[in-house]
Parts: C-alpha cells; sequence; structure tokens
C-alpha cells in the first residue's frame, strides 16, 4: 500500500510540468488599466495612498523621497507600486467573483487578503508553529541525550547519530523562520532566503534518511554519501541565488529528494523490527500528504487558506511525530550499546 502511494507521488511529480503555468492575471487588461490609472492617481476606486506619487519605472514624482513614502512602509517595501497591485488584484476578484469566475493568479501569487500588512498570515502563523513545535522537539532531544541517557566516559553520547540530527534541527529552525518572515511580505530577498533554507532542508533530510536507513556509522561511508549532495545542493543554491531565481526548478528540486526520503524511510519501515516503526509510517504518509498538496496548487479559502497554508499545518504535527522518533531511536541504541559492553 505504501509502496503504491510513493508511486502515485512519482508520477504526481512528473506531471508537475504540466500543472506550473503563467499567471493568468498578469494579462488581464481590466487589471493592467487598474494598474495604469492608480500610478498617475494614486487612487484605487475609492481608496488612495496618500504618498503614491512615483512614475512608472519607480522614481519620484515631484519632492525627494521622504516626503513621499514614511520609512516604516519603505522598509517594509510596501510602496506605491505594491500597493496598487495588491488593491487593483483585490477589486478585480471582487469582480470576477460577482461573475462566478474562479480566481486567478497575479505575478505568480493567488489573491490573498492581507492581515495589518501581512500578506499570508495564516501561513505564518502555521510556519511559526512549525517553528516552536521544532525547537520544543530538538530540546527534548538535546536534554535525553545529556541529562537522561547514561554517557561514555568521554562524556560523548552512546547515540551514534547525535551530531546528524542536531545539524537537522539547525537547518529546520532556519527554514521555518525564514518561511514566516517570506510569507509575512514576498521581496527577492525573502524569497531568495526561503528558496535556498527549504532546499537545504529537503537535501539534508535525504542524507540523514540514508544514513540512517542503511545504518551507516563510520565517516568513509558518510562522507561518500553526502559529498555529491551536499555539491548538488550548494550548486542549485549558488544557481538560485546568483543566476536564475526559478521557481519552477525549486520545486521539482525539492518534490524529487522529498518522494526519494520518504521511499527511503517507507522501505526502512516496511523491513525493520524497529519497535517505533509505527512512527515512521505516520510521517511518510503524513510527508506524502505534504508533497501532494504541494503540487496540487489551489486558490485560497476566502483570501486566506490555500495548499501551502495546508501543508505548513500538516507540518507541525510531522514534526512532533519525527522527533519522537528520534528519541525512541537514541534510547533503543543507547541501550542496545550498553548490552553490548556490559
Amino acid at each position: 500500500m505504501a509502496l503504491r502511494l510513493l508511486i502515485l507521488l512519482f508520477l504526481a511529480l512528473y506531471f508537475l510540468v504540466s500543472s506550473l503555468h503563467a499567471s493568468e492575471g498578469d494579462a488581464d487588461p481590466i487589471y493592467n488599466a487598474c494598474l495604469d490609472e492608480c500610478e498617475k492617481s494614486g487612487c484605487v476606486g475609492k481608496i488612495c495612498f496618500q504618498h503614491c506619487k512615483f512614475s512608472s519605472d519607480g522614481e519620484p514624482i515631484d519632492g525627494p523621497w521622504y516626503l513621499q513614502e514614511p520609512l516604516y512602509q519603505k522598509w517594509k517595501q510596501w510602496d506605491c507600486r505594491a500597493d496598487c497591485q495588491y488593491h487593483c488584484m483585490i477589486s478585480r476578484e471582487e469582480q470576477r467573483g460577482k461573475r462566478g469566475d474562479k480566481p486567478i493568479k497575479y505575478h505568480g501569487k493567488w489573491p490573498f487578503q492581507r492581515v495589518y500588512g501581512i500578506q499570508e498570515p495564516v501561513a505564518v502563523a502555521f510556519s511559526a508553529l512549525s517553528l516552536a513545535v521544532q525547537f520544543h522537539g530538538w530540546l527534548s532531544f538535546f536534554i535525553l541525550l545529556n541529562y537522561k541517557l547514561p554517557l561514555r566516559p568521554d562524556k560523548r553520547t552512546y547515540y551514534e547519530y547525535t551530531g546528524l540530527w542536531h545539524v537537522y534541527a539547525v537547518l529546520a529552525m532556519n527554514f521555518w523562520f525564514w518561511s514566516a518572515v517570506f510569507h509575512c511580505r514576498d521581496v527577492e530577498l525573502t524569497e531568495k532566503l526561503d528558496y535556498s533554507s527549504a532546499v537545504a532542508l529537503v537535501g539534508y533530510g535525504l542524507i540523514l534518511a540514508i544514513l540512517r536507513a542503511f545504518n551507516l556509522r563510520d565517516e568513509a561511508s558518510r562522507v561518500m554519501v553526502a559529498a555529491p549532495l551536499i555539491a548538488f545542493v550548494t550548486t542549485h543554491i549558488l544557481y538560485l541565488n546568483f543566476y536564475k531565481l526559478d521557481y519552477d526548478l525549486n520545486m521539482k528540486v525539492c518534490m524529487a529528494m522529498g518522494v526519494a526520503q520518504l521511499l527511503i524511510w517507507g522501505v526502512w519501515a516496511g523491513v525493520t523490527c524497529h519497535p517505533s516503526r509505527w512512527k515512521v509510517w505516520l510521517f511518510v504518509v503524513g510527508g506524502s500528504l505534504v508533497v501532494l498538496l504541494g503540487i496540487y496548487d489551489f486558490p485560497p479559502y476566502k483570501g486566506f487558506v490555500d495548499s501551502n497554508a495546508l501543508w505548513h499545518a500538516i507540518s507541525i504535527p510531522l514534526t512532533y511525530i519525527c522527533w519522537s522518533f528520534v528519541q525512541d531511536d537514541a534510547e533503543l541504541s543507547t541501550s542496545t550499546l550498553l548490552k553490548k559492553t556490559n
């Protein structure tokens, strides 16, 4: 059953190419006419922006910049053009909704409703919760190893994957932090940080899955597995940051590595006698849902909850399950090694 589900994920990944396309809203003549008018008048309907005095190339029409736009808006980058795009998008979607038309994307994004300037408030909330659960899981793991389980005479832990999981925790918390920032405000810098931290986490997760599933303990074997994957992920991150910020390519890379590690964990859970393998099955099933939600992109319900927000929500219990298994694995490994030494 699990193998069929993973095969389905591979097929879904294959058809991902056809599901990614340019935004329809960018070519909408009514939306573009609204933008042109907003840049001239500083208003969208009855909503006007006091500091909207910019030409189409972004230069202030009259007076110095500090008279045109407050510093706090400049820092948040909710400038005149961003406000025009947002309110024209909302206005256009209201018109389309009255005609019974489905929402469409604008500039690669679904029409979300802002809350206190936050672009995707639900995704931000779930990202923050995932960060908190990730920190709690790592802290519990740290306390278990250093204060509850016995240590070697040199004060090192008996669990041979301790350092690997510490690195995983740092990368995971880094990802969820930048995910929250990115969904607060989508600009080029936050987008690069979000994409880079995501592919770094997924790539390292694949390395960790291989090392743990195949029980690779010696340094030579670990280096042979990790080196090519680290080189690939590093090259991909450099490509995104210094050559082309390609969302479609990054999605395919993350999906491919994500499915690969789910397949590895699924096969391992099927052949191992580990007492906590059922937690791995839960993680694989939940991770499969996350992959499917990443592929099946649908417009936000009521302007707030889309597929991205849902997979952020699913990641919260998955994070708890993951660290619960890691702690069980550490306890089992420690007790096994202690029996061998006694």
